[in-house]
């Protein structure tokens, strides 16, 4: 553990503290040997300076530790492990942590399942990387456009409290098809719209339900009409542009022609004159600046368009989190919220992690808060701080430093606030210390009795496309963190929230699973779900190879691998219900040289059930043997496919040709097996 210990304290701070009159009497008996023909003080002063360095320092701490210490280890050392655990809940916001236990012996029925019809309609189906590269497909309709990530939010839809997908559809001035000075800094200056997506909707081609698309953005949902699209300040804006030119500057096409726009907000810096044109083309390097006559002293110059940078510029003693995310407010404006966090290695006692937002190799933390929400003008690029944690001292002293420049969170507007999520970066952070630091008595933590870990699905065990949720790990694996809508354990209503499962340290079998919460006065709150130690529910590793070995969908994925298909293995979801759990897993299938992948299937295990069928609900109406519930669905038009639908019929006759082959097989009837192969030859030839 990091702190003082009991050699530390016992024999070490002691010497430490002998040191100090001992160097006083060196520094007197040095000044009386100025006096004295000989140096014999001196060298008696520094022999014994250096002497009791060497006891203090090394001799004594290493007997005290072998023979006092190490022989009772646990009783020594649990006043200052008592000091550790303490410290380290409460910089890292533990200490505030609810603990419930939970049965998991709840036999969830479809009753349940429609009691939580909100939580199952919720289901993320959609993968961030599928769904990007769908999106890329379907809905760049330039290719000077790119969606650089996928964000995860929530919003009231018809009355509906719905999860969505979405994406900005950002400029990318290195796409251009013509590179001039004009073309990349006066004339294509921003990105337009977004694209957003329910994350369980899916049409009968096996694309996503689209309720923002196309350009001009439009939608048939009141709540996400967007009346100023243009994206001036995004993740991927990096460089400077000028607008309000004699230039005509592209908003976006229409059909064969193209619309365009004059700049109408505050943001950049106006030129107003030749003094100012001089200087912008002594900063950004270009002579082009100050000859070129477009540019006027009406017009106005952007730079440090990228957020990172930007936000970075302002607040450099601040980190930044990874995924800053975009909203859509009810005036149709499009805003990015971005985390920020304070942070710290000088806590006492605390345990020390590597820091992540730090580029320097072996920094390391033991304090952090998402101390501030940043709110940034996509438009304008106006920036509004917002103190977050207004217990933490270091963002105060901050406030008190730059005064007025940092709001309360109450001064949020309602609608941002009804977005704002519990970062994944802070949440990463107090999970994996939570495995062990749930621990808070001192015997049980020196055993580790009760350690945990976070499941963690290698890829090799579940192919599938890398996702932005991998980065704790490195991209090797699957740490299954995720945001959801659902009905906690013992609440009224759903709620969006951020979950992840626990398994015992060495074990693939679930112990508990930890949220934050995210909604109105209960966001922040972190809560475990502990199931019993003698009761045993399955964990993601177990479900995983159970579905890997079932038969019938091995053979169904054997099928589309013999078509040539690409099969992507979704994310392995869990989802709570009542006081159980069931898993859920899509299937997306990607025809051989395309690029956009399908959702064909969904698969769903509870206990020692698994199914996979077309769609979420009749997967789950075959595990629980009954009807799910439908409630009105919101009205949209379909995405139209990119690829024809392949005959039911002959999926159908396909399936049955392979069962027959398989079965004669199995026989050793090779006249049958290879009637049957035959035929099935023949129903794929018709499929193509």
């Amino acid at each position: 553990f990091i702190g003082a210990g009991f050699t530390d304290i016992h024999a070490v701070l002691p010497f430490l503290n002998i040191l100090i009159f001992v160097a006083l009497a060196v520094a007197v008996l040095a000044v009386i040997n100025i006096f004295k023909s000989n140096n014999r003080l001196i060298a008696l002063a520094l022999g014994s300076y250096v002497l009791i360095s060497v006891l203090g320092s090394w001799a004594y701490p290493a007997i005290l530790q072998k023979f006092v210490v190490l022989p009772n280890e646990l009783v020594k050392e649990t006043p200052y492990m008592e000091h550790n655990i303490a410290a380290t809940r409460k910089a890292f916001a533990l200490d505030t942590v609810i603990e419930r236990d939970i049965t998991g012996e709840t036999t969830i029925t479809m009753d349940d399942i429609n009691n939580n019809r909100s939580t199952i309609k919720n289901v993320r189906l959609w993968d961030r990387e599928p769904l990007l590269d769908t999106f890329s497909q379907l809905q760049e309709i330039r290719t000077y456009y790119d969606f650089v990530s996928i964000d995860n939010d929530r919003y009231q839809l018809n009355g509906d409290y719905r999860q969505v997908l979405l994406s900005p559809r950002e400029l990318n001035s290195a796409s251009l098809p013509q590179r001039t000075f004009i073309n990349e800094r006066l004339t294509f200056t921003h990105g337009f719209g977004l694209t957003l997506s329910p994350v369980n909707e899916v049409t009968p081609e096996g694309l996503p339900v689209l309720l923002v698309k196309d350009l001009p953005p439009s939608s048939n949902i009141e709540s996400l009409a967007i009346s100023r699209p243009e994206i001036y300040y995004g993740e991927l804006a990096s460089d400077w542009v000028t607008v309000n030119t004699k230039t005509k500057e592209f908003n976006y096409p229409s059909g064969e022609e193209n619309v365009f726009t004059n700049y109408e907000g505050s943001g950049g810096v106006a030129i107003k004159s030749f003094f100012r044109k001089a200087m912008f083309a002594l900063k950004f390097g270009s002579l082009k600046i100050f000859l070129s006559d477009d540019i006027t002293f009406d017009s106005r110059i952007m730079y440090y368009r990228n957020i990172e940078e930007r936000v970075k510029r302002v607040l450099p003693f601040l980190s930044m989190d990874s995924d800053p995310y975009m909203v859509v407010t009810k005036e149709g404006k499009l805003k990015w919220i971005y985390d920020a966090y304070t942070t710290s290695n000088r806590y006492p006692y605390a345990e020390l992690v590597d820091d992540t937002f730090s580029a320097l190799p072996g920094k390391r933390i033991n304090y952090i808060k998402n101390s501030v929400k940043i709110v940034i003008d996509a438009y304008d690029g106006r920036m509004e701080f917002y103190i977050a944690d207004p217990d933490d001292p270091i963002i105060k002293t901050y406030a008190k430093i730059f005064r007025g420049q940092f709001l309360p969170l109450e001064e949020m507007s309602e609608d941002l606030r009804a977005h704002i999520r519990y970062p994944e970066d802070l949440f990463a952070y107090q999970t994996r210390l939570y495995t062990i630091y749930h621990m808070d008595e001192a015997q049980i933590f020196y055993n580790k009795e009760d350690q945990w870990q976070i499941p963690i699905i290698a890829s090799g065990e579940q192919p599938r496309l890398p996702t932005s949720d991998a980065a704790v790990t490195g991209g090797q694996a699957d740490p299954i963190m995720r945001h959801m809508i659902m009905k906690l354990p013992g609440e009224k209503r759903e709620e969006f929230i951020l979950m992840i499962p626990f398994t015992p340290h060495g074990k693939d079998n679930l112990s508990a699973w930890m949220v934050a919460r995210n909604d109105g006065e209960f966001y922040g709150q972190l809560m475990v779900y502990r199931f019993p130690k003698q009761k045993l529910i399955f964990g993601p590793k177990q479900i995983t190879n159970r579905i890997n070995q079932d038969a019938d969908i091995s053979r169904q994925i054997s099928l589309w691998d013999q078509r040539g298909s690409e099969v992507i293995r979704g994310s392995l979801l869990v989802i709570p219900i009542e006081e159980s759990l069931i898993y859920i897993q899509p299937i997306y299938l990607r025809a051989e040289g395309g690029k956009i992948p399908e959702l064909k299937r969904v698969i769903v295990a509870y206990e020692n059930r698994i199914a996979m069928e077309e769609t979420l609900d009749a997967t789950l109406e075959k595990i629980f043997s009954g009807r799910v519930a439908q409630d009105e669905e919101i009205t949209t038009e379909a995405v139209p496919s990119a690829e024809p639908p392949v005959d039911a019929n002959l999926s159908q006759q396909a399936k049955n040709y392979f069962d027959d082959a398989m079965e004669a097989q199995r026989r050793g009837d090779w006249t049958s097996y290879g009637r049957e192969i035959k035929k099935l030859e023949e129903v794929l030839k018709k499929m193509k």
